[in-house]
């Protein structure tokens, strides 16, 4: 592999409304497409910065929404947690562990209406 990277996940969601409402309003995802409906509706999201795309979809097969853990990264942890807050998504504590103890990387996780996980972490 030369110079490879990801340029879109894609997530498994079983109320495209509630999942496509979290993405964008609460977490500030940008929708750049948003085609079908019910068993073959997909969103496809952006974060702000750019990136990799995220695509939700309801055209499942054998991918079961919940299963996935999605890593973001902030420049200020304590502040995007506490913003969270104001939008009432619960979120886990603040560590300072992410890639083991003594690390001092700071993260904490939340998880979306299906469960999926995501990492934020201040990299």
């Amino acid at each position: 592999m030369a110079k490879e990277t990801f340029f879109q996940v894609m997530a498994p969601v079983s109320d495209m409304e509630k999942a496509k409402t979290f993405y964008a309003e609460k977490l500030g995802f940008e929708v750049t497409a948003d085609i079908g409906k019910g068993n073959f509706h997909w969103v496809t999201l952006t974060l702000p910065g750019g990136g990799p795309k995220l695509i939700l979809t309801t055209a499942q097969g054998d991918i079961k929404p919940g299963w996935m853990t999605f890593h973001i990264s902030t420049a200020n942890v304590e502040e995007l947690s506490q913003e969270l807050k104001t939008k009432g998504i619960e979120i886990d504590e603040i560590r300072n562990d992410l890639f083991g103890p003594g690390s001092g990387v700071k993260w904490f996780t939340v998880s979306d209406p299906d469960e999926n996980k995501l990492i934020i972490a201040q990299l």
